[in-house]
């Protein structure tokens, strides 16, 4: 399979933009995140925008086999639909939690973009079984974030 190294390099540039977007936009709001009571299992404040740096290059890898996978227009249509849906999601999370602090609101906002990622998990494996594989580590971290931000909510 060849790569189309301009698609490859759009596919990750997206999930980084929106990731790197919202962060901006959150990056003034975050420095308040230390003093907040946290939850046992708390990670350093360093390790975030590298783990989520990680896990968009992993998303836009996953979108790019999904879009070269040959499959047919319509499925892969709705995956990146699915896809799409879910980043738009990631995108407003840390602005509800960190600018507008509305802690529970945030976590249900973050239980519906665990169900858009599980979904878009399944369609991409319909897809591509890789694509798929390169997207669970992103739901295990919003699955850990989820436990952060309730405890969160509940400490403060």
């Amino acid at each position: 399979m060849k790569i189309n190294y301009k698609l490859l390099i759009i596919c990750i540039t997206i999930p980084l933009a929106v990731g790197s977007l919202s962060g901006f936009i959150s990056a003034r709001a975050m420095d308040s995140f230390s003093q907040l009571n946290q939850p046992p299992l708390s990670p350093p404040g360093f390790l975030f925008p590298i783990v989520w740096t990680i896990l968009y290059i992993l998303m836009g890898i996953a979108s790019y086999l999904v879009l070269t996978s040959g499959q047919s227009k319509t499925k892969i249509k709705d995956a990146m639909i699915t896809y799409g849906l879910q980043l738009f999601f990631n995108f407003f999370w840390s602005i509800i939690f960190f600018n507008l602090e509305w802690y529970m609101f945030a976590f249900v906002w973050l239980v519906v973009l665990w169900v858009l990622i599980f979904n878009t998990i399944i369609s991409f494996y319909e897809i591509s079984k890789t694509a798929a594989y390169l997207l669970i580590p992103y739901l295990l971290w919003v699955t850990f974030a989820g436990y952060l931000n309730l405890g969160i909510y509940l400490l403060n």
